[in-house]
């Protein structure tokens, strides 16, 4: 029996536990982070933003690959039936998303679509701007998973992001500062 009392005490966690909603749920968090960074890439000349957008995507979809692994190796679902969010302290109703977006810290469709159609400045600004608050949640994601996911490889992974994502925001607020900007 998948996530039954023998394979947790091997090490598989069950699958409503906060090891496999982290994985599940960054997973997704992830995927948007990649998106609006080659978006970013494509819509600017600015070397800056463009190795930040790349490193951004290259990390994330990295980091993305191993946790779906995980999900594969512990032969769980990739998606949750409690929807998200169920595993953060609160669930869901704690940590709601703003109109229309699937998590907390992740752009709308409206915001995405935006992001598509600005060009240099305006794209960077925006770029900036969703990818602080996208990175700001993040790190309340990976905080949560350092607090409680039992697996040990999954929680220093969880210990790297908030450290590489804090980092990130303190420049991408400095880009902003730049352009004469703010985040929101």
């Amino acid at each position: 029996m998948v996530g039954g009392e023998d394979e947790r005490a091997a090490g598989v966690p069950a699958a409503d536990s906060a090891d496999a909603g982290f994985a599940r749920d960054m997973a997704i968090h992830h995927q948007q982070a990649v998106e609006m960074s080659y978006i970013v890439r494509d819509r600017t000349g600015d070397e800056d933003i463009r190795r930040l957008a790349y490193d951004i995507a290259q990390t994330q979809a990295n980091q993305r690959g191993m946790m779906l692994g995980w999900l594969e190796l512990w032969e769980l679902p990739k998606v949750s039936p409690d929807g998200y969010m169920a595993w953060m302290p609160g669930g869901r109703e704690g940590h709601g998303p703003k109109g229309g977006a699937l998590m907390p810290g992740m752009a709308t469709a409206a915001e995405l679509d935006r992001l598509g159609e600005l060009e240099d400045d305006q794209a960077e600004i925006l770029y900036l701007q969703l990818m602080i608050d996208h990175h700001l949640s993040g790190v309340d994601m990976a905080r949560a998973c350092v607090s409680q996911c039992e697996v040990d490889t999954e929680r220093k992974l969880a210990q790297r992001m908030v450290e590489g994502q804090q980092s990130e925001v303190e420049l991408m607020t400095a880009l902003l500062k730049e352009r004469g900007a703010a985040p929101r």
